[in-house]
């Protein structure tokens, strides 16, 4: 992507979030140092040899306009985490999905043997595969 598309992109939600941030001009970015830190959410995951890859946070607002968090939070439906072992590291740089604990695996055998948003009837996963994505979620 080209620097003006993302900044183009950053802008249109700087201007939906300017009560926290702002932006002067499409073709402009300002930085300023800031001391880095870690959210509990994470050093939590690597207590138990998990890396949280990613997330999605689900907000809805309420009749007096308060923002709220409406839906799980870090479960395997809302987040991907890989299992913090050396071997995520060797398996990415060959082209193998990292060893995970969240519903990839059914992600992934999905597009393997359909296309999910074109056909209308879509297969039945294997009895193997539904157990093992039982077994990953207890």
């Amino acid at each position: 992507m080209t620097p003006c598309v993302l900044n183009e992109t950053s802008l249109w939600w700087f201007n939906r979030t300017q009560r926290i941030v702002a932006a002067p001009d499409k073709y402009v970015t300002i930085a300023k140092n800031a001391q880095f830190f870690l959210l509990n959410l994470l050093h939590v995951a690597l207590e138990h040899g998990l890396i949280l890859v990613d997330t999605k946070y689900e907000f809805g607002k309420d009749s007096d306009g308060s923002i709220l968090l409406i839906d799980e939070v870090h479960t395997p439906d809302s987040s991907r985490y890989w299992i913090a072992a050396h071997s995520h590291e060797e398996r990415f740089q060959n082209g193998l999905e990292p060893q995970n604990v969240d519903k990839e695996l059914l992600r992934l055998w999905f597009k393997d043997h359909c296309d999910p948003y074109k056909d209308e009837v879509l297969p039945d996963a294997p009895e193997e595969l539904v157990c093992e994505l039982a077994w990953r979620n207890q």
